[in-house]
This record gives structure tokens, sequence and C-alpha cells, in this order.
């Protein structure tokens, strides 16, 4: 299972261990399980701009 995702725009990089507090998501979600309007706390990039780090 895919435990980081990174943003193919910047480079951010999302990991399930931490979520992502500036979009609401708590740590432990999986990537699939985070929301569709999920946009990269970076640059804006929508979910499907990120590909496996």
């Amino acid at each position: 299972m895919v435990e980081r995702m990174q943003c193919d725009n910047c480079g951010h990089v999302y990991d399930k261990d931490e979520g992502d507090a500036k979009n609401n998501v708590a740590p432990g979600t999986a990537w699939k399980d985070v929301p569709s309007t999920f946009k990269c706390p970076e640059c804006g990039a929508d979910k499907d701009k990120f590909i496996p780090e």
C-alpha cells in the first residue's frame, strides 16, 4: 500500500503517518481515503497531480 505520495507539480510529499493538518486530514489517513477535494498545501495542485513517491 502506498504510504507517501508526491506532488508532481512542486514535490510536496503527503505522508500517511503525518496526515495534513492544513487540509484537515488526520494522521494515519490512507491516500485512497483522502478526499478528492484535497489540494497540495504548497502549490494548490489537485489530488490527481500526486504520484507515488
